[in-house]
């Protein structure tokens, strides 16, 4: 690993493609028999640009045990010396962003404050039970990955001479039996629990977050198969301190092929990143935040988050804008947009045109044409005046791509680009794969809704592969420096980190397209864990004296909705279930349960009464609304019964799904 250091305090780091510092799970392999690391043309084109790995040629380079690379990096260079081009002659050269490796202490306490345990540095927090609920749900990993921040924050602090009040580690997960209130929670390892029943977890922090578990994670379930029922974490403790064997199992996925992974799903259905209310999501990005730390804890992997300086951007326009910024001016014409309406209609329009189209994304625009395309949408794309019909395939593809690195921020954010980039360091491709789940989810909206544009854009490219010869790879490849090399990166990174990196970029990419519907899926033990802190905060609300006026207040609606639970309860002793729809002519409607009966169903017999919404053609969700969750839109191939039996003190109600 290189690491260097400017005057502004930017730390950039390269990876270098020596056999201690290559990813342990290799990276996939390419046609190109000749070189593993480029083919002769691409060799001649780096020593052309005057590249050289540890004082040899390319060439020389082949062939060694040193190797990063195995896949074909041809299009990979031409197409960072198309982004060369493509600035080169700028008359208004945008600032550019700089990075800076956020000190000891500094990063511990905002990684406390971002989980919401800021509590735990000087009390200040305005929802301390809150911070409780959370501690009470965590798993072992979890548990010393908070730890870990915490002793580490006490121990700058003291070497600062500073009076922060930072509890001992000791106090915050075995506290004295006199405290109150009462915090019992214990780091034990992971073990069997039984199904959720109403009230998620018990227990220790792992809680009942394993409706199937017992023994190693893997335990009776395919390789194929991404067990999202125990903490990602736990299966890396596990696999790391099981027998030698895994040390073969783990050197048998050192591999060049991607297998055909999948989530495991149970008869409870599983939970996509839009399912959740507000409220829900922000307790799933405190906990993958921390189960993601915790990952890279087990590995022995040592993050160091980037924070971007301040920085000067344009605050209208198309290109070179914040996500953010241009979402809300787009929300402001198309209130509920989540991607950029111009990256939108670059897609419509390339798949318009027909993506059968031989190099689509690999073959660049003529740049004196792409330059004037770009001038002309600034100045008319939001009044409708631009001649869509006029623009070029492979002119379309390039504004595009010169779209996504003009960004003054990188679409994968500056403070996960780090844990992006470390993703190969992780020793098996599911572990790679869990990481990378966990980095969607912690992504901004404004970047991660863009992202999923992109990725099944890419999917699409790649389904026509025999009309345009874009293969995965090749996607890949041509991508990863649009992708990672935003403004301010290649003009600080060296020529010799930009080479060992260059294939780590093209893999994380190349996973990224690969395995994008698994990585938009909210693991099942964080649904169990969010659940379970809805529970504990309910628990405390109702013991709080604070709350007891407001309670007084809602006595009507207590008494009518014990009515409704009592009638609920009667209709459920007779096997049915009450299904609400406001949206309908017939608002209410008592479903007989069965073991087979699935949620599609449900929506199915609403629907068909409706023929105006027929025509309509909206898409409606049943969701699961109070209880121990906020809201959820219900996993259409869910089994009911199984759902009810999660959350018994919900209401279910069908709506249309916001797009």
């Amino acid at each position: 690993m290189s690491r260097q250091q400017d005057e502004h305090g930017v730390v950039l780091t390269g990876y270098f493609s020596s056999s201690e510092a290559r990813p342990a799970a290799g990276v996939s392999g390419g046609d190109d028999a000749e070189c593993p690391v480029t083919s002769r043309k691409t060799c001649h084109y780096l020593q052309s640009r005057g590249k050289h790995v540890r004082g040899k040629s390319p060439c020389s380079h082949c062939g060694s045990q040193d190797s990063l690379d195995e896949l074909p990096l041809d299009d990979y260079w031409k197409e960072v010396e198309n982004i060369h081009e493509s600035g080169a002659g700028d008359a208004e050269q945008q600032e550019e962003v700089q990075l800076k490796v956020t000190d000891e202490g500094e990063r511990e306490e905002a990684w406390l404050a971002e989980v919401g345990l800021a509590t735990l540095i000087d009390g200040s927090a305005s929802d301390p039970e809150d911070s409780l609920a959370l501690l009470s749900t965590l798993t072992r990993t979890q548990a010393a990955a908070v730890e870990k921040r915490v002793e580490t924050l006490k121990q700058t602090l003291r070497k600062k001479n500073k009076q922060h009040q930072v509890p001992d580690v000791r106090d915050i997960f075995k506290p004295p039996a006199a405290q109150a209130p009462k915090l019992e929670v214990e780091v034990l390892p992971a073990r069997r629990t039984e199904n959720v029943q109403g009230e998620v977890g018990s227990g220790g922090p792992v809680g009942r977050i394993c409706e199937n578990g017992g023994g190693t994670p893997a335990a009776g379930m395919p390789d194929s198969e991404i067990n999202v029922e125990i903490s990602f974490s736990e299966q890396a403790l596990l696999y790391k301190e099981g027998p030698k064997g895994t040390e073969a199992r783990a050197q048998s996925d050192v591999d060049d092929k991607l297998p055909n992974f999948k989530v495991s799903r149970d008869r409870t259905g599983v939970t996509k990143v839009g399912d959740l209310a507000a409220q829900d999501m922000k307790k799933v990005h405190r906990l993958a935040l921390i189960e993601m730390t915790a990952l890279f804890d087990t590995a022995g992997i040592d993050l160091k988050p980037q924070k971007a300086l301040k920085l000067k951007v344009k605050e209208s326009g198309l290109f070179g804008v914040p996500l953010s910024t241009l979402l809300e001016q787009d929300q402001k014409r198309q209130p509920g947009t989540k991607v950029p309406l111009i990256l939108q209609r670059l897609i419509s329009h390339i798949e318009s045109e027909g993506l059968g189209t031989e190099g689509l994304l690999r073959i660049p625009g003529v740049a004196t044409r792409v330059k004037a395309v770009c001038l002309e949408l600034e100045a008319k794309f939001y009044d409708g005046m631009f001649a869509w019909e006029t623009l070029k395939q492979h002119d379309a593809a390039s504004v595009l791509k010169l779209f996504i690195r003009e960004l003054p921020y990188p679409l994968l954010t500056v403070e996960y680009l780090n844990a992006f980039t470390s993703v190969l360091k992780l020793p098996t491709k599911k572990q790679q794969l869990q990481t990378l789940n966990l980095l969607v989810l912690l992504l901004p909206t404004s970047s991660r809704s863009p992202l999923k544009a992109l990725l099944e854009f890419f999917r699409r490219v790649m389904d026509h592969k025999q009309q345009n010869k874009m293969t995965l790879n090749n996607i890949a490849v041509v991508m990863a420096p649009n992708i990672f090399m935003f403004k301010g990166f290649r003009s600080k990174v060296s020529e010799l980190q930009e080479f060992s990196m260059a294939t780590g970029m093209a893999h994380i990419v190349r996973l990224l397209i690969r395995y994008q519907d698994l990585l938009w899926t909210i693991p099942k033990f964080i649904m169990n864990q969010v659940r379970k802190q809805n529970m504990e905060n309910q628990k405390k609300m109702s013991k709080d004296r604070a709350m007891k006026k407001l309670l007084k207040k809602m006595a009507y609606d207590r008494e009518k909705s014990d009515k409704q639970e009592k009638n609920a309860a009667e209709e459920c002793a007779q096997g049915l279930i009450r299904i609400q729809a406001p949206q309908f002519s017939k608002i209410s409607m008592a479903v007989q349960l069965t073991d087979e009966l699935q949620v599609a169903d449900i929506v199915a017999r609403f629907v068909k009464q409706e023929s105006a919404l027929q025509e309509k053609k909206e898409d409606f969700c049943l969701y699961e609304v109070g209880g121990n969750i906020n809201e959820r839109c219900l996993d259409k191939e869910a089994y009911m019964k199984n759902v009810i039996e999660l959350n018994p003190s919900a209401e279910w109600v069908i709506k249309s799904v916001p797009h």
